[in-house]
């Protein structure tokens, strides 16, 4: 989960078009200026105004707040597509991460838990169908930027541990996970395959 909050706020800062300093860390042996900074070691970690920030939701709100233009902003009627994407039931795709993890977790093939992520990421794709291309329709917004990174780490962990992939019969869900694919690649994040995580100055 580190690595998809790291891309959240790196995005965030693409987006909005900040220059930024990163700094790669290596978990496995924190250097001592880290953990100066962060003595717990957490990561994303970012200097805003002269103040150290160790957590994504507040590092994005206050870039947010800091910088509004563009904004990303999600209106509140589509925050809720992104919270409820993600954990709880809702008409447009429910449970994503939790059905996810059910699925990566089982031992057992025939347990119903991938039919389980395949329904809810159907129902995100009838969502996008509609509403679509992005949860804020054609704006991106905090909330893509949220929920790209999850789909886009789901898919890796699902090919590594179970050999599996979304379903072309999802077509707007992979054009949505294609866009947020290209948007990491432009900032070349090659280093989040291994051990190492980063902070931003």
């Amino acid at each position: 989960m580190k690595k998809v909050r790291l891309h959240r706020v790196l995005l965030t800062l693409e987006e909005k078009h900040l220059p930024y300093d990163l700094k790669l860390v290596d978990l496995g042996n924190k250097p001592d200026r880290f953990l100066s900074i962060s003595p717990e070691g957490k990561v994303p970690l970012a200097k805003v105004d002269d103040k150290w920030i160790a957590d994504s939701d507040v590092i994005t709100q206050t870039v947010e707040e800091k910088f509004p233009d563009p904004s990303l902003v999600t209106p509140p009627e589509k925050a809720s597509v992104h919270t409820h994407a993600l954990c709880l039931p809702f008409v447009h795709g429910s449970k994503i991460f939790s059905t996810y993890i059910g699925f990566l977790k089982s031992k057992d093939a025939n347990d119903g838990t991938e039919q389980a992520l395949l329904n809810e990421l159907s129902a995100f794709n009838d969502y996008i169908k509609e509403n679509g291309p992005f949860i804020n329709r054609k704006d991106i917004s905090a909330a893509d930027l949220s929920l790209g990174p999850k789909l886009y780490h789901m898919e890796i962990a699902l090919s590594h541990y179970k050999k599996w992939s979304v379903s072309d019969s999802l077509p707007l869900l992979k054009i949505y996970m294609k866009v947020h694919l290209s948007l990491l690649n432009c900032i070349k994040l090659s280093f989040c395959e291994s051990s190492l995580n980063c902070y931003v100055l």
